[in-house]
C-alpha cells in the first residue's frame, strides 16, 4: 500500500512538472512573439521619425535657399537705388556747376 500511494505522488509530480514545462515553454514562445512585434514596431516608427526628419531638412534648407535669394535680390535693389541717387546728385551737381 505503501509503494502504490508513493508512486502515485511521484507520477502526480512528474505530470505536474511536464505540464508545467509545457505551459513554460508557450509562455516563453509568446514573450518571444511580443518582444519581435515591438521590436518591429520601434524600426518602423525610427524609420517614420528619420524620413520626417530628412524632410523637415529639406524644407529647412529650401526655406534657406529663398532667404538668400531674397537677401541677394534686395542687396541688388539697393545698390541700384543708390547708385541712380549718386547719378541723380552727380547730375545735380553739374547743374549747379554749369550755372
Amino acid at each position: 500500500m505503501k509503494k502504490v500511494i508513493l508512486s502515485s505522488i511521484l507520477m502526480l509530480a512528474l505530470s505536474v512538472s511536464f505540464v508545467s514545462c509545457r505551459e513554460a515553454a508557450e509562455k516563453a514562445n509568446n514573450a518571444t512573439e511580443a518582444a519581435t512585434e515591438a521590436a518591429e514596431e520601434v524600426g518602423e516608427a525610427m524609420g517614420d521619425a528619420a524620413d520626417d526628419a530628412v524632410d523637415a531638412a529639406e524644407e529647412a534648407g529650401s526655406d534657406a535657399m529663398d532667404a538668400a535669394n531674397d537677401a541677394v535680390d534686395s542687396a541688388k535693389e539697393a545698390g541700384s537705388d543708390a547708385l541712380d541717387s549718386v547719378n541723380e546728385t552727380g547730375e545735380d551737381v553739374k547743374e549747379k556747376v554749369k550755372n
